[in-house]
Protein backbone atom coordinates (compact mmCIF):
# COMPACT_ATOMS: atom_id res chain seq x y z
CA UNK A 1 0.00 0.00 0.00
CA UNK A 2 1.36 3.17 -1.15
CA UNK A 3 2.05 6.04 1.95
CA UNK A 4 -0.62 7.91 2.84
CA UNK A 5 1.23 11.13 3.09
CA UNK A 6 4.15 13.57 1.88
CA UNK A 7 5.99 16.15 3.46
CA UNK A 8 5.65 19.77 2.35
CA UNK A 9 8.86 22.07 3.68
CA UNK A 10 8.32 26.20 3.52
CA UNK A 11 11.76 27.60 4.41
CA UNK A 12 12.17 31.42 4.38
CA UNK A 13 16.56 32.77 4.21
CA UNK A 14 17.06 36.43 5.63
CA UNK A 15 20.02 38.31 5.63
CA UNK A 16 21.02 37.41 2.07
CA UNK A 17 22.87 39.63 0.28
CA UNK A 18 20.83 41.39 -2.61
CA UNK A 19 23.39 40.54 -5.95
CA UNK A 20 22.75 36.37 -4.99
CA UNK A 21 18.83 36.47 -5.09
CA UNK A 22 19.61 38.11 -7.74
CA UNK A 23 21.41 35.43 -10.27
CA UNK A 24 19.70 33.33 -11.49
CA UNK A 25 22.15 30.45 -12.47
CA UNK A 26 22.38 30.49 -8.79
CA UNK A 27 19.11 29.82 -7.98
CA UNK A 28 18.83 27.56 -10.56
CA UNK A 29 21.81 24.95 -9.14
CA UNK A 30 19.73 25.68 -6.04
CA UNK A 31 16.55 23.36 -7.77
CA UNK A 32 19.65 21.27 -8.90
CA UNK A 33 21.17 20.33 -5.98
CA UNK A 34 17.48 19.85 -4.15
CA UNK A 35 15.90 18.00 -7.06
CA UNK A 36 19.28 15.99 -6.78
CA UNK A 37 19.87 15.45 -3.14
CA UNK A 38 15.92 14.47 -2.78
CA UNK A 39 15.54 12.13 -5.72
CA UNK A 40 13.08 14.53 -7.28
CA UNK A 41 11.98 14.24 -10.77
CA UNK A 42 10.75 17.03 -12.67
CA UNK A 43 7.68 16.79 -15.44
CA UNK A 44 9.59 19.74 -17.67
CA UNK A 45 11.88 22.36 -17.38
CA UNK A 46 11.71 24.89 -14.65
CA UNK A 47 10.21 27.72 -15.46
CA UNK A 48 11.56 31.70 -14.20
CA UNK A 49 10.63 35.19 -14.13
CA UNK A 50 13.19 37.88 -13.26
CA UNK A 51 11.55 40.87 -12.59
CA UNK A 52 12.82 44.55 -13.74
CA UNK A 53 11.98 46.79 -11.00
CA UNK A 54 13.61 44.49 -8.22
CA UNK A 55 15.43 41.68 -9.93
CA UNK A 56 13.62 38.88 -8.09
CA UNK A 57 13.01 36.07 -9.39
CA UNK A 58 10.26 33.20 -9.41
CA UNK A 59 10.80 29.43 -10.55
CA UNK A 60 8.61 26.66 -10.41
CA UNK A 61 9.27 23.10 -11.85
CA UNK A 62 6.85 21.16 -11.59
CA UNK A 63 7.56 17.12 -10.67
CA UNK A 64 6.29 13.96 -10.13
CA UNK A 65 6.29 14.11 -6.51
CA UNK A 66 4.67 17.79 -6.70
CA UNK A 67 6.13 21.02 -6.59
CA UNK A 68 9.49 22.75 -6.31
CA UNK A 69 9.25 26.63 -6.25
CA UNK A 70 11.14 29.76 -4.80
CA UNK A 71 10.68 33.61 -4.73
CA UNK A 72 13.58 35.86 -4.04
CA UNK A 73 12.95 39.54 -2.67
CA UNK A 74 16.49 41.42 -3.31
CA UNK A 75 15.21 44.65 -1.69
CA UNK A 76 14.44 42.71 1.75
CA UNK A 77 17.43 40.16 1.24
CA UNK A 78 14.90 37.15 1.56
CA UNK A 79 14.29 34.01 -0.22
CA UNK A 80 11.13 32.07 0.16
CA UNK A 81 10.93 28.23 -1.19
CA UNK A 82 8.84 25.63 -1.21
CA UNK A 83 8.90 22.13 -1.82
CA UNK A 84 6.21 19.14 -1.82
CA UNK A 85 6.66 16.29 -2.36
CA UNK A 86 3.44 13.41 -2.46
CA UNK A 87 5.43 10.71 -0.31
CA UNK A 88 7.71 11.00 2.31
CA UNK A 89 11.57 12.21 1.53
CA UNK A 90 14.66 12.13 3.92
CA UNK A 91 15.88 15.73 5.43
CA UNK A 92 17.70 17.91 3.89
CA UNK A 93 20.03 20.33 5.71
CA UNK A 94 18.22 23.48 4.08
CA UNK A 95 19.91 26.05 6.74
CA UNK A 96 23.15 25.03 5.88
CA UNK A 97 22.63 24.68 2.22
CA UNK A 98 21.06 28.19 1.79
CA UNK A 99 23.86 29.41 4.27
CA UNK A 100 26.48 28.27 1.51
CA UNK A 101 24.50 28.82 -1.53
CA UNK A 102 22.52 32.11 -0.88
CA UNK A 103 25.08 33.45 2.14
CA UNK A 104 21.74 33.53 4.53
CA UNK A 105 22.18 35.17 7.87
CA UNK A 106 19.61 33.05 9.25
CA UNK A 107 16.99 30.17 8.23
CA UNK A 108 13.88 29.13 9.15
CA UNK A 109 12.29 25.42 7.75
CA UNK A 110 8.78 24.78 8.91
CA UNK A 111 8.23 20.69 7.99
CA UNK A 112 4.51 19.90 7.42
CA UNK A 113 2.44 16.42 7.31
CA UNK A 114 0.48 16.14 4.52
CA UNK A 115 -2.44 13.37 5.28
CA UNK A 116 -4.41 11.96 2.47
CA UNK A 117 -6.34 10.23 4.30
CA UNK A 118 -9.85 11.97 6.54
CA UNK A 119 -8.72 11.53 10.02
CA UNK A 120 -10.44 8.73 11.95
CA UNK A 121 -10.73 8.92 15.57
CA UNK A 122 -10.77 5.98 17.61
CA UNK A 123 -13.81 5.27 17.90
CA UNK A 124 -13.77 4.39 13.56
CA UNK A 125 -15.43 7.88 13.19
CA UNK A 126 -14.05 11.01 10.80
CA UNK A 127 -13.15 13.89 12.96
CA UNK A 128 -15.22 17.21 12.04
CA UNK A 129 -15.48 18.58 9.28
CA UNK A 130 -15.34 22.07 10.30
CA UNK A 131 -13.73 24.48 8.37
CA UNK A 132 -13.67 22.05 5.41
CA UNK A 133 -14.36 23.05 1.61
CA UNK A 134 -16.29 19.54 1.16
CA UNK A 135 -17.90 19.47 4.59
Amino acid sequence: MPAASGVEWLVEAHGCPPERLRDLRLLESLFGRLIHDLDLHPCADAQWRQFDHTGGITGLTMLAESHLACHSFPEFGALCLNVFCCRPRAEWDFARHLREIVCAHSVTVRRVERAYQHPVDDSGISASSEGRADG
